[in-house]
């Protein structure tokens, strides 16, 4: 049941994603990848780490470009976080996905470009077929 509910976070992810492409964190300690036991996360770990990373990317590059849309792509990995339930190990991982995507762009762009517009898009994009990926194969999951 918790992993249909955390589905469904992760589709609702992908919807926000999808409108607002039509539109246009504490820091925790870095866990090394093997602290995180096998069993413990789900088929869809990787991509849940890699849309953790873009969600960081473009909580950075939208408020750079004057998105005003606040705290909407932290809210959106916080409610994954929530739906996830994860261990203190992967809820680390998790949020040091999202920490290294919102600093990669952090330490390069000072002000919006269209490099960094383009950037938006295509994290968006991405984001919204890994969310799409997740969400098509394991949504259905009595879990």
């Amino acid at each position: 049941m918790r992993q249909r509910f955390a589905i469904k976070r992760i589709a609702a992810a992908a919807a926000t994603i999808l409108m607002l492409t039509s539109l246009a964190c504490a820091q925790e300690p870095d866990l090394p990848e093997e602290a995180v036991p096998e069993q413990t996360a789900p088929g869809y770990e990787p991509q849940l780490l890699r849309l953790s990373e873009i969600l960081g990317a473009v909580h950075y590059l939208r408020q750079l470009c004057d998105s005003d849309e606040g705290s909407l792509w932290r809210d959106e990995m916080l409610g994954i976080l929530d739906a996830e339930s994860p261990t203190p190990n992967r809820r680390a991982r998790l949020v040091d996905h999202f920490n290294r995507g919102f600093d990669s762009f952090r330490s390069v762009y000072r002000t919006c470009t269209p490099a960094a517009t383009t950037a938006i898009a295509r994290y968006m994009e991405e984001g919204a077929n890994i969310a799409r990926d997740i969400t098509a194969r394991y949504g259905e999951s009595d879990g």
